[in-house]
């Protein structure tokens, strides 16, 4: 098997994405790559606590929806080149638990409309080596949300966002897994796709690692100025 550098698992809340990277992460480093689980967080579930405390539902409540929209899309921003950063210099596979795709969809089916700043912020991240779309039934994801009892969504919600994965451009590259199956039969499944899923990177040398990062350092200027007029606009 190739060996991958990055791995993201994408899906709408309640699909299993956290467990399913976790298990994922550990039987790659088993057969002995080092693989490691990377969150790519936005920070809804942490707002949805602080809304409680104020009487409010969750972080749209409690900030507005272009607010909270915001504050996720740089949140995410940067865990993702905090993600990026520790494997170029580490060399380890990362198993990614969300990536830049996951806000696309998050603000196409939250009626968004800084889709255009966002995949201009997002753009000068890589594709991952291989995307799993973990697909399940809105409804099982519903039970499972429930069941966990730190959040909530809507059934509506969801089904929003499953359309809003499906409508991405980058969707037809996705590995699609049963995410309605138990943790250890995805496992299995996205074991199984790998060899075929993942094509031959060579590593870049250091001097392309530098420039990568000056490069990002210039573009996070540029998103900080875009996603501040988002901001403006948004009040």
């Amino acid at each position: 098997m190739t060996r991958p550098r990055t791995i993201a698992l994408v899906g709408i809340d309640g699909s299993g994405k956290t467990t399913a990277a976790h298990l994922l992460a550990e039987a790659l480093a088993d057969r002995g790559l080092p693989a490691v689980y990377r969150r790519n967080a936005g920070g809804r579930r942490w707002f949805g606590r602080l809304a409680t405390r104020f009487g409010k539902v969750d972080g749209e409540d409690l900030l507005g929806r272009r607010t909270m929209l915001f504050i996720e899309a740089v949140l995410r921003w940067l865990a993702i080149l905090r993600t990026l950063v520790r494997r170029w210099f580490t060399g380890e596979t990362a198993v990614m638990d969300r990536y830049a795709v996951c806000q696309f969809a998050s603000i196409e089916s939250h009626h968004g409309r800084s889709i255009f700043w966002a995949r201009l912020a997002y753009r000068i991240f890589p594709a991952p080596d291989v995307t799993f779309f973990l697909a399940v039934d809105p409804a099982i994801a519903y039970d499972r949300i429930e069941r966990r009892g730190y959040d909530h969504e809507d059934m509506s919600y969801l089904r929003d966002a499953t359309a809003a994965y499906r409508a991405l451009p980058e969707f037809p590259a996705f590995v699609v897994i049963d995410a309605n199956e138990t943790p250890e039969q995805v496992q299995a499944a996205m074991l199984t796709h790998l060899p075929s899923a993942i094509s031959v990177r060579r590593p870049a040398p250091l001097l392309s690692y530098a420039r990568t990062l000056i490069v990002a350092a210039a573009t996070l200027a540029a998103a900080a100025t875009a996603l501040t007029y988002q901001l403006a606009d948004g009040f």
